[in-house]
């Protein structure tokens, strides 16, 4: 077998902490929020995350979130792609956005047995850890059907949950029907969700904030024993950080807390807070 030198390339959809994606040279492609007559890049640079959620809610036309354009999908990917032998391309769902399309086509002029497209069918740091993992077995192994497998196996047992502290961004965004969040808004139901398998799953509703909580601890304990772990949130760091404190008996070592992508977090609205988590029994 050869070694090959794999390399990654992923959208900025999945949360990979900066310092992580500069050790494993991930290349991130940016997608896009929409507003005031202007396009931003989601790089934390254009967009700050913090000050864009204090924002939202007082904002009086709707952001919109777009794909990255085939060119800038196809800088990044050349750019990472030189030196190596074979590419690695994870997106967002193809289902959910325009983003897979945008790397599909800035792959094209790549030699096709050098690259592998992948839908991951999820979002933020779910298809984070899948190209994290990735990342670290191609560097163990340099056999790119030994990483697909572990890509695949990692996708098998990872979860993506979330529980929001309003309807009101997924009413704007498009995502639930006026009648419905008309109802929510009323009685202020919290919204829990899941994202799998390229879709946006109900998980049901509570009533409070406070069981958004202990449902997101109902469900991690679930997946227990967790080789990776991730608390999400939209600018809600005491919660997340309150979160990760009630999980510490499951959590590994190396939990990260996540403020999400402005990409995700316009149709979620501030305040809201998840995790993103991969059993162990994606090694065997």
């Amino acid at each position: 077998m050869t070694f090959k030198k794999i390399r990654f390339v992923t959208d900025s959809t999945c949360d990979i902490p900066l310092e992580l994606a500069e050790k494993w040279g991930i290349g991130i492609v940016p997608a896009f929020v929409n507003y005031d007559g202007s396009s931003y890049a989601d790089d934390g640079v254009e967009l700050v995350r913090e000050d864009f959620y204090r924002r939202l809610p007082e904002m009086t036309d709707t952001p919109t979130t777009a794909a990255p354009p085939p060119g800038l999908s196809e800088k990044v990917i050349r750019e990472t792609f030189e030196g190596a032998d074979h590419l690695i391309i994870l997106t967002a769902p193809a289902a959910l956005s325009g983003i897979y399309n945008s790397m599909r086509l800035g792959a094209s002029s790549l030699p096709a047995e050098c690259v592998t497209l992948m839908d991951s069918g999820t979002v933020t740091m779910a298809l984070g850890w899948q190209v994290l993992i990735g990342a670290e077995v191609a560097a163990e192994t340099g056999d790119v059907e030994t990483v697909i497998g572990a890509i695949n196996r990692v996708r098998g047992h990872e979860r993506l949950y979330a529980g929001l502290a309003t309807m009101e961004f997924l009413r704007r965004s498009g995502r639930v029907s006026w009648a419905l969040a008309g109802i929510g808004a009323l009685l202020q139901i919290k919204p829990m969700l899941e994202v799998r398998d390229s879709a946006v799953l109900p998980l049901g509703r509570v009533r409070t904030f406070g069981k958004v909580v202990q449902e997101l601890i109902r469900l991690t304990r679930e997946q227990a024993p967790l080789d990776r772990l991730a608390i999400l949130h939209t600018n809600n760091p005491e919660g997340a950080e309150d979160l990760k404190q009630q999980l510490s008996d499951v959590a590994p070592a190396d939990t990260w807390i996540i403020n999400v992508t402005t990409v995700i977090g316009t149709h979620t609205g501030p305040g809201a807070l998840g995790i993103a988590c991969v059993n162990k029994g994606w090694r065997t």
